[in-house]
């Protein structure tokens, strides 16, 4: 195991990074870093590496097509952790002489 004093690097952080949007447990997590869970959790807070949000492709294909606006996914990226969560998009009432 690392010591507490051991500075983390910016391929450490990448790779923490990467596997908490993989989804690693922490335990695996740690085990690949050679430290304890709770240093894995601790360090993780101060990056800010997060799992992605419940729902969300893991991957998705930077090729595709933009997402049309209302679409769920796209509203559900847009309002998730706001007031608005879990609305659904405004539908706009036709202005005459705007398509």
């Amino acid at each position: 195991m690392a010591t507490s004093n051991e500075t983390w690097s910016e391929p450490r952080d990448f790779r923490l990074r990467l596997m908490r949007l993989e989804g690693v447990a922490w335990e695996e997590i740690a085990e690949a870093l050679a430290v304890a869970p709770g240093a894995a959790i601790a360090r993780a807070e101060r990056i800010g590496a997060r799992r992605p949000p419940i729902g969300m492709a893991e991957f998705e294909d930077p090729a595709r097509e933009p997402l049309a606006a209302g679409h769920p996914q796209a509203w559900r990226v847009l309002t998730e952790g706001t007031w608005l969560a879990g609305t659904r998009y405004p539908e706009l009432a036709s202005v005459e002489g705007v398509a």
